[in-house]
């Protein structure tokens, strides 16, 4: 029998975890008006390939889709030297032939943490679709549904058909989400976990909850073959951390709460200071940073039976490093380049500080909170590298729409800071795609480029393995032998299920859209505490 304590926390647990749901639906997707094919058959030609099955890159290569398949993939020559035409597999007329000589070719990315968009944050379907097509990522994994089951599963299948612009859909509902009351006993968790798989949903995302129901949800989620995720939030994570749920049946971790939980050795709880509220998300935020130097030190004995357990139970860590990188360095992330062109004037009012809006906890935010969490990080990528090392799968997520981390440019940034925690450039390849096919349970579908997968591919112009920048949208920053300074790369083409999208036509709609915004509201991108610019047009109002 559930304490009366026990049934009012699972109620304010449900309440803070839903907090997407309780924005309203955003604008549905439009129906597709980008993006060519798919086409009886697609020869893409001469691109060296970087594949995620931990091959070196190799080229140039000819590979050959028909409709949304891969059919063949043929090397055609030596680097460096000009393609042996015999070697090309042979068009026929109306066959789509796709020059790519010199380019580098990569599996479609996977986003394992993708929200899609938010009324609070101004951010609709269509916005957030070609952000994340225009950098490559072709699947997503929606963990909450914050748009409600119905509304993701309508664009799943959409999607599914090409009839939006946008990625493959996984959706993952929130515990308890659609529920007329509190769930409180185990039979009533079984029965939400029943009739969610009943509606069509890939999985559940938890916050966490009483351990009886989170064991009895999790068991039942499993028996019905789906899969799990988890941010375990600190109302809860004192009474299940990430090795405990791991066990009872959790496939993956989200952002890294409950892993230093599961590494004390000395406490059983965080030390939160007298005066913490969770409700205030300074203090949530700033005690967080403070988590990963409470846990046991790496090396140690405990910490080698977390990790040992977590890899036999081959349990998914999703970092989500990105995330949280404003709380290191929180003037880098506010000021990041490609916020005055694609940041929506309503996104950047919900990213500053409020004590209202989740995740803009900049209260009083200085260097002491971002020395502390740059420690965090040290530590955090320790851990998430050596899982690496040792077999355990780790994944790529972006979470963005919040904290300043922008849909599409967020997940290259998880690229870049998974490299700055000690993953080759291959390794960081494989973890945007292999990995999160695997966590997905879609490696006979997606994750690689191999005969019989859908076409799933990034396109670009520029060697990432050498600058993992050059897949933003905003390019990277090059000096030529003219002594001239240019933007190299950006995605060239993304292909999503043999359609090919051209990306940086994408990323022009979403500008267009920025823009037209921006004249609407007469708006201007400022610094908080900072008055805006007197308008030319309005006389001095905003």
């Amino acid at each position: 029998m559930i304490q009366p304590y026990s049934r009012l926390l699972l109620i304010v647990y449900i309440t803070l975890s839903i907090f997407h749901s309780l924005r309203a639906q955003v604008p549905k997707a439009p129906a597709r008006h980008e993006g060519d094919g798919p086409f009886g058959k697609l020869i893409i030609r001469g691109v060296t390939l970087v594949n995620s099955t931990g091959a070196p890159p190799v080229g140039p290569m000819d590979i050959v889709v028909e409709k949304n398949r891969i059919v063949q993939i043929q090397s055609v020559g030596h680097p460096g030297v000009p393609i042996e035409e015999r070697r090309r597999p042979k068009a026929a007329p109306g066959d789509k032939e796709l020059n790519c000589e010199g380019m580098y070719l990569m599996p479609g990315f996977v986003d394992m943490h993708g929200h899609i968009g938010g009324q609070a944050q101004g951010a609709n379907a269509e916005y957030v679709f070609k952000l994340w097509l225009a950098h490559g990522i072709t699947t997503i994994r929606d963990p909450s549904c914050g748009n409600g089951l119905d509304w993701v599963l309508e664009h799943r299948a959409k999607s599914e058909r090409n009839e939006i612009t946008a990625p493959r859909i996984k959706a993952y509902t929130v515990f308890g989400q659609g529920a007329k009351e509190a769930i409180s006993t185990p039979e009533q968790a079984r029965a939400w976990v029943q009739l969610n798989a009943k509606r069509g949903a890939d999985g559940i995302k938890f916050f966490g909850a009483e351990p009886a129901i989170f064991r009895a949800a999790l068991e039942e989620n499993k028996k019905l073959g789906l899969r799990s995720a988890c941010h375990h939030a600190q109302l809860e994570v004192a009474r299940m951390n990430a090795l405990a749920t791991a066990k009872a049946g959790l496939t993956s971790l989200e952002h890294w709460y409950g892993l230093p939980e599961a590494l004390f050795e000395d406490k059983t709880i965080q030390n939160y200071p007298a005066t913490y509220n969770y409700g205030n998300e300074q203090n949530r935020f700033e005690e967080a940073g403070n988590l990963w130097q409470q846990a046991a030190k790496p090396g140690t004995e405990r910490w080698n039976k977390v990790m040992d357990e977590l890899i036999a139970l081959d349990f998914t860590l999703d970092p989500t490093f990105n995330i949280y990188e404003a709380n290191r360095e929180l003037m880098l992330a506010r000021r990041a380049e490609w916020h005055d062109d694609y940041t929506m004037p309503s996104l950047w009012r919900f990213y500053g500080p409020s004590r209202i809006s989740h995740g803009s906890y900049w209260h009083n935010w200085g260097t002491e909170q971002e020395v502390a969490w740059k420690k965090n990080y040290q530590l955090w990528m320790q851990f998430i590298n050596e899982y690496k090392n040792r077999g355990g799968r780790v994944t790529a997520g972006s979470d963005s729409g919040f904290i300043y981390q922008l849909y599409g440019f967020a997940y290259i940034r998880e690229l870049e800071l998974l490299r700055e925690a000690g993953f080759h450039p291959l390794e960081v390849i494989r973890a945007a795609t292999l990995k999160g096919a695997e966590a997905l349970g879609m490696t006979d579908q997606i994750g690689s480029v191999e005969v019989g997968k859908l076409a799933d591919f990034v396109i670009v112009d520029q060697n990432p393995l050498a600058n993992l920048k050059v897949l933003y949208g905003t390019g990277a920053i090059h000096l030529n032998e003219k002594n001239e300074v240019e933007r190299v790369g950006g995605v060239t083409y993304t292909v999503k299920d043999g359609v090919v999208y051209d990306a940086k036509k994408l990323l022009a709609d979403v500008r267009q859209m920025v823009a037209d915004a921006k004249e609407k509201e007469n708006f201007e991108i400022t610094q908080p505490g900072v008055a805006p610019k007197p308008s030319k047009v309005s006389g001095g109002k905003n």
